[in-house]
């Protein structure tokens, strides 16, 4: 796509996108493209959330770039699946522009509700926080089992919609792929050897919120997402921006005294909060354990050693379908500053030998099950996978379907 098909302005009130979906109005606007509200009319009108592909960028370089990450953006939200996460439901192209769509939640974020109660001269307390915090932890340990991480926890991309208790985690966007998710759980210690930590990427986040590793070095890995939580909890429970509560020249936070919190809570907190990788929580299911423990303590059952989680708990999170199989990919919501991240060089790719014939046979009857993700997900079987035969790329392809029978149906229309 050249830069001169790249539209720079917004799409107008009632416009029919794809025979489809009717503008109704702009909801945002990041680096990468602006979000609309639309109506399906298709679905009786369902509201659904339009992402346009509109890059800030203008040089061509920094638009091939942005739309790799726009597309890989859309691979991603198909393989999320978690109720605390709002559903993809389509991606196409159309207006010569890219399009995703995603599930609409009618609701606030948590940077408006917390402006609401500052209104009020109120915050969040600690029962609030805890609670809050269970529910988001397990969001992040389904993603990070995933190989996926946010990189751009915040206020502003929590929301609670108004018909639901439970959290949810908004606004992914798309990185590289670098490591497989079976290596998140190293030591971090062993990060500069292993490859535990993300490296060799682009200097993404929001300022105050992610650590410093990311803002300062490019590295990132499941504690990154955890230290953004926590600033994000003492936040809310403090109801003062993160640059005014971490001293600048001792690069300490100072924090406990803007609230009242028990001290083993604030524990938990510090712990979140520590600048060195090494001294943070590891997982998030560290922080469920000890957060499970503190409930113990202050419900008189105390305990010398650390509880493992009730995850069947209605009150510390949801039922979640297992984590489909991925090679970590790292996320944010800033990817046109992703453009300006270094570039390495890889192996170059052996040639492969499938027919061309027989990939866009299975394009085909693919995107009769998933629709148009078909096509994404037959680049990246190709570009990662490198199948050798058929039988192996239709596998792969087959382990894309959710539902085992339409899988196996699809297995059996290639090869009748």
């Amino acid at each position: 796509m050249s830069s001169s098909k790249v539209r720079s302005d917004e799409i107008p009130f009632g416009t029919l996108i794809n025979d489809r979906y009717l503008i109704q109005k702009v909801l945002g606007q990041g680096g990468l493209g602006r979000t609309y509200l639309t109506l399906d009319t298709h679905r009786f009108n369902e509201p659904c959330v339009l992402k346009e592909f509109a890059p800030s960028g203008t040089g061509e370089y920094e638009l091939q770039k942005s739309r790799d990450l726009f597309r890989r953006e859309a691979k991603i939200l198909h393989q999320i699946k978690h109720p605390q996460i709002p559903k993809f439901l389509a991606c196409f192209e159309g207006r010569d522009q890219l399009f995703i769509v995603q599930e609409y939640v009618n609701g606030k974020t948590y940077s408006e509700l917390l402006q609401e109660r500052q209104k009020q001269g109120q915050s969040f307390s600690e029962a609030e926080i805890v609670q809050w915090l269970k529910s988001l932890l397990s969001v992040l340990k389904y993603i990070h089992e995933c190989g996926i991480i946010h990189r751009d926890i915040s206020p502003d991309n929590v929301m609670l919609p108004n018909d639901h208790e439970l959290p949810l985690l908004i606004d992914f966007g798309v990185g590289k792929q670098v490591i497989n998710p079976e290596q998140i759980d190293l030591k971090e210690d062993d990060h500069r050897d292993s490859g535990s930590f993300v490296g060799k990427i682009s200097f993404v986040g929001k300022i105050g919120y992610a650590p410093r590793e990311q803002i300062s070095m490019g590295h990132c890995s499941p504690s990154s997402d955890l230290y953004a939580l926590g600033v994000t909890a003492v936040v809310l429970l403090t109801g003062k921006n993160p640059t005014l509560l971490l001293d600048q020249y001792s690069l300490e936070w100072q924090w406990r005294s803007y609230c009242e919190i028990s001290d083993a809570f604030a524990q938990i907190l510090d712990q979140l909060l520590a600048d060195q990788p090494q001294y943070r929580y590891r997982v998030a299911q560290d922080v469920l354990a000890d957060l499970q423990q503190l409930e113990q303590t202050e419900a008189g059952g105390i305990s010398t050693a650390i509880s493992q989680p009730n995850l069947d708990s209605p009150q510390s999170s949801v039922e979640v379908p297992p984590p489909p199989p991925s090679e970590t990919t790292i996320i944010s919501s800033s990817p046109a500053i992703e453009a300006q991240g270094v570039e390495f060089e890889a192996e170059p790719l052996p040639p492969n030998p499938l027919d061309p014939e027989f990939v866009e046979l299975c394009q085909r009857e693919l995107a009769y099950f998933i629709g148009p993700m078909a096509e994404l997900v037959i680049e990246e079987a190709m570009e990662q996978s490198l199948p050798r035969s058929p039988q192996e790329l239709v596998e792969i392809l087959a382990a894309e379907i959710p539902d085992f029978r339409e899988a196996r149906e699809f297995k059996e229309r290639i090869f009748s």
